[in-house]
């Protein structure tokens, strides 16, 4: 082990360190694709994001590397060996709830908030400054570093397609992802989203007119609105109902003007990845509408996500469920909600599927649903990946993590996905420690200060273990 005081090292930085964060939080990072073009692929903040911290490595000394302002990447050290490491700029929309700006950042009794503290600005910023220890003190080392950041993590990995298609280098034979949790993430479900699509036309005693919810795919709607007509006594019906499910801290907005009925239900956010910590608005506001006399399509969307989808984080219902025994269970989280009486009605499912079942048999389960005219799928599937703990990577980050928490270390399969599942030897690692709150795509997202300089500290000795 090298002598170096890593901890140290960090105490030095940490102003500088929260300084260049701040200027990341700041910026509004999440995809805009009415704004996109040709110079902006994701949008304008997807792309102020990362020319920021391109200028911020240039500003280090770095010769950096822009993909079309996709990725963008800068490289350290000398070998035929590269160790890559893979962080994301984007983040998911902010949506509401918040008790501050979200793109002010904030340091309130210790911890940070902003969207993107925790996922994932905070953590790349971490261990890049983890690596720029290593080149202040010029520490040798025996393989080359390169540090690659995305800007479309959260919404389809279209930044990781390009860079690997367009990446005029070799790639990186092994290496991680600040993205996820200590002690280390080396396997990692499946993912996919598939889109049950209704008919949109329905003319009952009841009609829906539109149904919308949900802000990505990989995010539990906070809340759902729909607009109705033909319904009445919706006050007091609104009223039980939120009394009926009181566990379930729920709230409701109701307008109603010109003979239509705008209803909102407001549930709680969470990761997709794991929909059993948030409370989707969207169900439980189709649970609300199921009493009432609909037709047609709409009788079919709105009952399915009343009796099947409500509460159904690993597809038990819905006949997806599916359980390995190193991988663990299937998860769906149904994301986005669209119903239009003039067009069609659309659920987009995010499944995160172990080792054993495939998109093709979840589709085949979702193609006989009742009133489900078609079922289609995202163009973008990843399949289960897992590095066993034997592997020299697994074992070499578990030994950091070891020394400088005294806990030990064990393996780790998640539903998420994390660009650590870009490499065949990839794995993700770190930011967020046992016993810390995981607030990533919720409101009031943030990261404890003591637990992002700690990060940056396993950083610096984990790039210098793997790379010395």
């Amino acid at each position: 082990m090298t002598t170096i005081d890593f901890t140290a090292e960090v105490e030095k930085r940490k102003d500088a360190m929260l300084e260049d964060l701040f200027e990341l939080l700041r910026i509004d990072s999440a995809m805009d694709m009415e704004n996109a073009d040709k110079e902006n692929p994701f949008g304008p903040g997807p792309r102020k994001a990362l020319d920021k911290f391109l200028e911020l490595a240039e500003r280090d000394g770095y010769q950096t590397k822009n993909y079309d302002n996709y990725v963008g990447h800068f490289e350290y050290g000398e070998g035929d060996e590269v160790l890559g490491i893979f962080g994301h700029l984007d983040v998911v929309p902010a949506g509401s709830g918040w008790d501050s700006n979200p793109f002010e950042p904030e340091i309130r009794n210790g911890n940070l908030y902003a969207r993107g503290a925790s996922d994932d600005k905070g953590p790349t910023m971490a261990c890049y400054y983890g690596l720029k220890i290593l080149k202040d003190l010029g520490v040798p080392l025996s393989k080359k570093i390169r540090f690659i950041v995305g800007t479309n993590e959260e919404t389809g990995w279209k930044d990781m397609d390009y860079y690997f298609e367009h990446c005029e280098l070799p790639l990186p034979d092994f290496g991680f992802s600040p993205d996820a949790e200590f002690p280390i993430i080396n396997g990692e479900k499946g993912n996919v989203t598939e889109y049950l699509h209704f008919d949109g036309k329905n003319a009952g005693p009841v009609v829906l007119h539109s149904f919308k919810a949900g802000l990505a795919e990989n995010m539990v709607p906070e809340s759902a609105t729909a607009v109705i007509s033909g319904a009445t006594d919706l006050q007091a019906k609104l009223e039980a109902f939120v009394a009926e499910n009181a566990n379930k801290n729920l709230r409701f907005d109701l307008e109603e003007t010109d003979g239509k009925a705008t209803v909102t239900i407001y549930g709680k956010s969470a990761h997709g990845a794991m929909p059993f910590k948030g409370i989707n608005g969207a169900t439980y506001l189709a649970k609300f509408l199921n009493q009432f006399d609909f037709e047609a399509g709409a009788a079919a969307y709105i009952k399915l996500a009343a009796e099947t989808l409500i509460d159904d984080h690993e597809g038990e219902k819905l006949g997806t469920a599916y359980n390995d025994e190193l991988m663990g269970a299937t998860s769906m989280n149904a994301g986005v909600w669209n119903f239009d009486e003039n067009g069609e009605g659309t659920i987009a499912l995010n499944f995160r599927f172990p080792q054993g079942t495939d998109q093709y048999k979840i589709k085949a389960v979702l193609e006989a649903l009742e009133g489900v005219k078609e079922v289609t799928m995202n163009d973008h599937v990843m399949e289960p990946h897992y590095v066993p703990m034997e592997d020299e990577l697994v074992s070499t980050l578990i030994s950091v993590y070891e020394k400088h928490t005294g806990l030990k270390g064990y393996e780790t399969v998640i539903g998420g996905g994390t660009f650590g599942r870009l490499l065949k030897r990839g794995v993700a690692y770190g930011a967020m420690f046992e016993g810390e709150e995981d607030t990533m795509h919720q409101a009031n997202e943030y990261k404890p200060l003591d637990a992002l300089f700690k990060s940056a500290v396993i950083y610096a000795e984990a790039i210098y273990e793997l790379a010395k």
